[in-house]
């Protein structure tokens, strides 16, 4: 069976990211952000979101256990700053719901909520400039880069919460990575 840790970073919605996936059928269990890496087996990693980049433990070190990794708002984040991209303030701030453009229907983890998807959002932070070797998978009016993708490594981000009732295709983000995990 496959199995997808979610590392806690302390988000308000953390619990729901790995609810989603053990609804899916998948074996999950939420970890704390300052286990060792070492003591992680896992066929995939959810970075969940969290209030701020200075309560991120040991997330950057889950980034070299070659497993696919999915960034969630604070998620996504933590891969830029640490892979070479840019994050600072969002010009829009709070949760909002959000008409999210998909600007590439090839992609393996959001292509296929192409042309656009209603998602639920928090832009108090975002990506301003994505690192080397990722593509700019989708676009909103209140927020330039809402997920990015490198393939080539299975890094993958939203700046939006799949994991809410109040995101239309969010149990398909999941069922997409659940898919790139298995592969």
């Amino acid at each position: 069976m496959t199995r997808i840790v979610v590392i806690d970073n302390h988000g308000q919605f953390t619990h729901l990211e790995r609810r989603a996936l053990r609804d899916l059928g998948v074996d999950t269990e939420l970890v704390d952000n300052d286990t060792d890496p070492n003591d992680i087996d896992a066929d995939g990693i959810v970075l969940s979101g969290g209030p701020d980049m200075d309560r991120i433990g040991r997330s950057p070190d889950y980034l070299d256990l070659d497993v696919p990794v999915l960034g969630i708002c604070l998620g996504m984040q933590i891969l830029a700053e640490e892979l070479g991209g840019r994050v600072g303030g969002g010009d829009y701030g709070g949760y909002a719901d959000v008409d999210v453009e998909i600007l590439d229907d090839d992609d393996p983890l959001i292509g296929s909520l192409a042309p656009e998807t209603r998602v639920w959002a928090s832009h108090a932070d975002e990506v301003k400039e994505v690192p080397e070797g990722f593509t700019h998978t989708g676009t909103s009016d209140v927020c330039t880069i809402e997920s990015m993708s490198d393939t080539e490594r299975n890094l993958y981000g939203v700046q939006w919460h799949p994991e809410v009732a109040h995101t239309d295709e969010g149990e398909e983000v999941f069922e997409n990575f659940i898919d790139i995990c298995e592969q």
